[in-house]
């Protein structure tokens, strides 16, 4: 994999490759540009040919050729890869896993299906006024290249047989499965049956996996996926992002829906930042993936008890890796797709109301809870976990101002209660794998606190060398540098309260005074950033 980076570097020029995203103009030897991550109206976002690296000195963004194709085309480092290698015609070395024939076996087959699938659609009349009364239009079902797997057990197997795609390819697609795994001599029957199809795309739109929809209540599940394979992993693939990422990225947030024909008929309405899901919770990848593109997400999550409770889970997990979240609040029993078809109005409209996720957790506990001791009680359990993890110490004071606002209760005793507080278990709300290798994966992803600054400080210290003295960018540069070698003392602070959250994490143990250690350092963090003028 090493080769083909190197390979990459070497044929491809970074001014060139910024230069396909946003116009740059000459400076001295580096070029320049209006930064595409922040809004501004004097270009501060420099490129460097000699370094082959960017800098933006309004925001701090910076990086190389893979790092600008994965924030502009919301990919992750595999993708921006894919994408470069084609563009710069080099051949990626697999040094383990699936060889790339191999792999493009399962896409083939893969669009194969898809088609097979659009072109049943086409017959069944059934599945089409199905789609009609849920109000999909003709052209968002060529779109979104919906379809229908016919109700036999090898409509789909038969077709691409004799298209001579082999048992052993289409078992690792995920399309077939053996009714007894050991006998592979058998014939495998059709993974999906009676259901209408929803592709799912990688960011680039290739076919990489199927959402099955039963067409009667009576059929379980009501949501069929693919099984995993080496193309596709539920935790890690949003449906929809691949049409969604350039609208998150200029509306600067994302909206989150929970199914297919939500997203769909979200889209369809005019609200086209919109992702969902493919058939699991919102996992830490999925929202790394959005906050790529935008730190800011608004959960629209179905008008009901197991909507708002998944939500609450979600928002929990976002706050928890430093994200702006927001909960649209639907009417009882609605769902986004509902709004989206009887009045798209109304659908943006709810999106605008959309909340805080702490204010409406917050809003909740008052609409149910008349009683004053169960109102407290409610608010310790469900909303300060909530406030503990924010890193603004602004932030946090304003919520616990809304919570005695609202309540009544007296500031200085939600304090009190706040510093006893424990920190929510995030390691078991970030993932939905329970393996040890991912709670290490997580735990290495905090442990990187200091480490990320100490790096930005070599880069701004050796950009210095590229700039002239007397610049206006060597002086806002130079002023940087002093800044971050002030907050390398803030961040060991933060290293070791990331450290007491992980061990906090992984069981009970001490969890009293682990508490209080962080609640502790949190003071301490916010008196050193009160230096920092």
């Amino acid at each position: 994999m090493r080769g083909t980076v190197d390979s990459i570097k070497e044929r491809l020029d970074i001014v060139e490759v910024v230069g396909s995203y946003l116009k740059l103009e000459k400076s001295g030897q580096n070029f320049k540009g209006k930064c595409p991550f922040h809004n501004e109206k004097t270009p501060s976002f420099f490129v460097s040919p000699t370094r082959q690296s960017f800098y933006c000195f309004g925001c701090g963004a910076k990086g190389d050729i893979f790092s600008i194709v994965e924030e502009m085309e919301g990919v992750d480092f595999k993708g921006a890869l894919k994408l470069l290698a084609e563009r710069a015609g080099v051949e990626i070395e697999y040094t383990r896993g699936e060889s790339k024939t191999e792999k493009d076996k399962l896409y083939n087959a893969l669009e194969d299906a898809s088609l097979f699938f659009e072109s049943e659609l086409e017959k069944k009349s059934e599945a089409l006024k199905y789609l009609e009364s849920r109000g999909v239009s003709e052209e968002s079902i060529k779109n979104w290249r919906l379809g229908f797997a016919p109700n036999e057990w090898r409509g789909l197997f038969s077709n691409l047989s004799a298209l001579g795609y082999s048992k052993e390819t289409l078992l690792r697609a995920g399309l077939v499965k053996l009714a007894d795994k050991e006998d592979k001599e058998k014939t495998p029957y059709d993974v999906f049956r009676g259901r209408i199809t929803f592709p799912i795309f990688d960011s680039s739109g290739k076919v990489i996996a199927f959402s099955g929809r039963a067409l009667d209540k009576e059929t379980e599940p009501k949501y069929l996926n693919t099984p995993e394979t080496v193309l596709f992993t539920k935790s890690e693939v949003l449906y929809g992002l691949d049409k969604a990422k350039d609208d998150i990225r200029k509306k600067n947030y994302a909206v989150l829906v929970e199914g297919q024909l939500d997203l769909v008929l979200s889209h369809q309405g005019g609200v086209k930042n919109t992702v969902a899901s493919s058939g699991t919770a919102f996992t830490q990848e999925h929202l790394l993936r959005l906050k790529r593109l935008s730190p800011r997400i608004i959960l629209a999550f179905d008008g009901d008890g197991a909507g708002e409770k998944a939500a609450e889970k979600s928002a929990l997990l976002s706050l928890s890796l430093g994200m702006e979240v927001k909960i649209a609040r639907l009417p009882f029993g609605s769902d986004p797709a509902d709004l989206s078809k009887e009045n798209p109005e109304e659908w943006k409209e709810v999106l605008r109301k959309a909340t805080h996720a702490i204010e409406f957790v917050l809003n909740k506990i008052i609409e149910t809870e008349n009683d004053e001791r169960k109102l407290g009680k409610a608010i310790n359990l469900k909303v300060l976990p909530m406030i503990t993890l924010l890193e603004s110490s602004i932030e946090r004071s304003h919520f616990v101002s809304l919570i005695a606002k609202q309540t009544g209760l007296r500031e200085e005793i939600i304090w009190e209660d706040l510093r006893r507080t424990k920190v929510p278990d995030i390691l078991q709300i970030k993932s939905t794998r329970e393996d040890s290798e991912e709670i290490q994966e997580v735990g290495n992803r905090l442990h990187t606190m200091r480490e990320r600054i100490e790096e930005k400080l070599v880069e701004v210290t050796s950009w210095l060398k590229d700039l002239a003295e007397d610049s206006e960018e060597y002086k806002k540069l130079k002023k940087e540098e002093i800044e971050l070698m002030a907050r390398l003392n803030i961040a060991k602070l933060e290293e070791e309260r990331a450290g007491l959250q992980t061990e906090l994490a992984r069981g009970p143990g001490e969890s009293e005074e682990l508490s209080q250690k962080i609640i502790g350092l949190n003071l301490r963090i916010d008196e050193e950033k009160r230096k920092i003028v």
